[in-house]
């Protein structure tokens, strides 16, 4: 048993001192009892909140970081950059990368990702030998950092609305539905087990067609977490409509595929009837607030389908930010923006985002911190520059990555004040350099 003592706990909608909660061995919370003085043996921390989930990361796109954003244009031509970038990429530069951002992450007080997976093949569009190189070197990265891995598998087969993939699309397709299915079922044993869980993607609309959706539909398990790219563009809608008669969401609906095991990424651009079908529905809606401003996407309606009863969670996407506390607080700005009004979301309901709603998208956790839940926390400073005089319970709108001090995964501190710890694999820039530079020398041999 692992014993932890937290000064203060802050969880969505309540503040409790003096909270002493005991892990059991597999890292689960085995009870969580308030207003107890601490004893000898215990993990002494301070302010300390759930562990914050990244519902939607796409890892590799972090190279981009800073090295985009003078070149104007929109979503479609930072594309171009993105798509030269995953031509570079083999099995043991993605664990290089994997590593490096996920090390990040973690550190930043991401306890789980989400990884939004589409890399599967070599660049002419043949398997890998052995089998699932690129799966595995991901998992082994997640494993080495010490972050709770969900592995979002994502079914890619065309290029765009009845079209084949291009050239530099090959290496994310599986030629069919039934191809990809048979891919991901030999999936499932080879990188389960130690914080590492096999979750299911569907591109977008534009990448699979309603008959290969359908067939997903029927062939996966109703556990399985299944999560969608949704209307991140006019243009994906516009070409939606024009083939199939409806917006993606109505293409959804009519498969009957809005359900409580699906997560839509983005939801940007949507209509009412849009909005109206995903509240009804259960599904949650992962918003994007720093990469759908970086890319230009627009302000998606988060605080509508939220007051709808809508679970919002959020991701970092292409990682141009890591900070899940910046990534919370964007959620809010947006909001502002659009509607010229201060506190939309509550604090409790940006916690909640940030926490409860990400693991349940990830098919991680229903709850937060009861029992027999993932002991995952992440202590923050209250007392930095950026954070004295904050109220607890608004830290999320004063702090960021650099205030957390302990990240705690299944009740092991695994970084502490920007450093993993327990290993010995070094620093996330350090991590990141080395990456950035090999993929450069892959560049160089292109």
């Amino acid at each position: 048993m692992v014993f932890l003592h937290c000064a203060q706990l802050v969880r969505p909608g309540s503040i409790i001192g003096n909270v002493r909660i005991e892990a059991d061995a597999a890292g689960r919370i085995a009870s969580l009892r308030p207003n107890v003085a601490p004893t000898t043996g215990d993990l002494r921390l301070g302010t300390v909140f759930p562990g914050f989930a990244n519902a939607h990361s796409h890892a590799f796109h972090r190279l981009l970081r800073g090295t985009t954003h003078a070149d104007g244009g929109d979503f479609w031509q930072w594309r171009d950059s993105m798509y030269h970038l995953a031509g570079l990429l083999d099995p043991a530069l993605m664990f290089l990368v994997a590593r490096a951002v996920f090390a990040e992450m973690l550190v930043s007080g991401y306890t789980a990702v989400g990884e939004f997976h589409y890399l599967h093949h070599r660049v002419n569009g043949s398997p890998y030998l052995p089998a699932h190189a690129m799966e595995r070197a991901i998992a082994d990265a997640a494993r080495e950092v010490g972050i709770r891995l969900v592995l979002l598998d994502a079914c890619y087969l065309d290029g765009a609305i009845e079209r084949p993939l291009s050239s530099e699309q090959k290496r994310f397709g599986d030629a069919t539905a039934a191809h990809w299915l048979a891919r991901w079922r030999a999936l499932r044993p080879v990188i389960e087990g130690e914080g590492v869980t096999l979750g299911a993607a569907i591109h977008s609309v534009r990448a699979v067609s309603p008959s290969a959706m359908a067939e997903i539909r029927d062939a996966l398990g109703a556990d399985t977490p299944l999560h969608i790219h949704v209307s991140e563009q006019p243009k994906e809608n516009s070409d939606c409509v024009a083939e199939y008669g409806e917006t993606p969401i109505g293409v959804l609906a009519t498969l009957g595929m809005l359900s409580s095991r699906l997560s839509i990424i983005h939801a940007t651009h949507l209509t009412d009837a849009d909005r109206a079908d995903i509240s009804a529905s259960g599904c949650t809606v992962v918003m994007c607030p720093t990469t759908e401003a970086d890319l230009g996407d627009g302000i998606g309606p988060a605080f509508d389908l939220a007051a709808r009863g809508t679970p919002i969670a959020i991701g970092s996407d292409q990682n141009a930010v890591i900070d899940p506390l910046l990534e919370l607080r964007s959620l809010e700005a947006g909001e502002r923006l659009a509607s010229g009004r201060r506190g939309r979301f509550a604090p409790a309901a940006l916690l909640a985002a940030g926490t409860a709603a990400g693991y349940a998208s990830l098919g991680i956790s229903r709850s937060i911190l009861a029992n027999g839940d993932p002991c995952d926390l992440v202590e923050l400073n209250p007392a930095s520059r950026r954070t004295v005089g904050s109220a607890p319970a608004q830290l999320l709108l004063s702090a960021s990555a650099s205030d957390v001090q302990r990240v705690i995964v299944g009740g092991a501190v695994v970084a502490e004040n920007g450093s993993l710890t327990g290993t010995s694999i070094g620093r996330p820039e350090d991590l990141l350099t080395e990456a950035l530079l090999a993929v450069a020398g892959a560049g160089g041999r292109s």
